[in-house]
């Protein structure tokens, strides 16, 4: 048993899919940590392995799994380790929770939605209906939604309103982690604020602590403490956002930075020439390589490791 004083902590996490063409390498040797009240966003463009990754750490997994492996220790415990019917009972919902990218398509359109809230808490904590919908009530208060909702259908509510309830869902068993797949990229701007306004008063409030899954660098700088950067399938920096913002160290978080507008600047938005490397035979070297201004020979010969440091950053301009 690890016996770090860390919620979270990642190491060599693997999560290959099988295709008629060959395995995808959605998740590769993926490393990073959480602390307690903390709260990471995974920034990278669509296709990085994000969503994978959250999959992979609530152990959601599809059928075609070609590789799953690695350790993943939450306060201390391997729960990589564990039987599926113990994780499933004793870790997902109860320790680690998710909200999906797609509210409606979580929720059923034939429940009322006070009804599927409950029903995590008397699955997992044993609780009668009545003592579960008593801490519905609790949890919708804390995320906004009128108490009277618990009685209506999902179709009967705005999509700002549909996401509250998947966050109260995930949130009304009291894990110490939550996992929040694009929580806003179908909400118009107005509504993002709010339910990210909404995750900071329970962060505080609760002491939750949130991996946030997203490609929305303006939205996720308001709840971010640290930020982690995906790039095909691999993690390539890591830090404090209070450092991370000003000045990202990877090429690749460099001109993920440059490609958004900002209101207090002169110069346009830049975007990433070529595109990314197929997951299912990526380079032997850097990933980014092909696609960076920088690179040298060493970049194209030999896969970059962490340099160690305050700021870790995949990248052999930074050894």
């Amino acid at each position: 048993m690890n016996t770090t004083a860390q919620l979270l902590q990642i190491e060599n996490l693997v999560l290959h899919f099988r295709t008629e063409k060959g395995s995808v390498q959605a998740v590769d040797d993926v490393n990073f940590e959480l602390d307690f009240n903390r709260a990471v966003v995974i920034l990278g463009e669509s296709g990085c392995g994000k969503t994978s990754l959250s999959k992979a750490l609530l152990r959601l997994l599809p059928r075609n799994v070609d590789r799953y492996s690695g350790k993943v220790f939450l306060q201390g415990m391997d729960v990589m380790s564990l039987e599926d019917e113990e994780f499933r009972q004793n870790i997902r919902w109860v320790e680690m929770s998710l909200v999906p990218q797609a509210a409606m398509n979580a929720l059923n359109p034939v429940l009322k939605v006070g009804d599927q809230v409950a029903e995590p808490v008397m699955i997992h904590l044993g609780l009668s209906k009545t003592e579960s919908l008593g801490l519905v009530y609790k949890m919708f208060q804390h995320v906004g939604v009128p108490a009277d909702f618990v009685h209506r259908y999902p179709f009967e509510l705005s999509g700002g309103m549909r996401q509250r309830v998947a966050l109260a869902m995930a949130l009304v068993t009291s894990p110490s982690l939550i996992v929040l797949d694009e929580p806003t990229s179908a909400l118009d701007l107005l509504t993002q604020a709010n339910i990210m306004n909404v995750l900071k008063r329970i962060k505080h409030e609760l002491g939750t602590s949130f991996i946030l899954i997203t490609h929305d660098i303006a939205t996720s700088s308001e709840l971010a403490d640290e930020v982690a950067i995906m790039y095909a399938g691999q993690i390539v920096e890591t830090g404090d956002a209070s450092d991370f913002f000003p000045a990202p160290l990877h090429p690749y978080s460099q001109m993920l930075m440059a490609s958004v507008p900002r209101l207090r600047s002169d110069s346009d938005p830049i975007f990433i020439t070529g595109q990314p490397p197929s997951l299912m035979n990526p380079p032997a070297g850097c990933r980014f390589a092909a696609r960076c201004p920088y690179r040298f020979e060493k970049c194209a010969e030999e896969p970059p490791v962490f340099q160690k440091g305050k700021r870790k950053v995949k990248c052999w301009l930074h050894q």
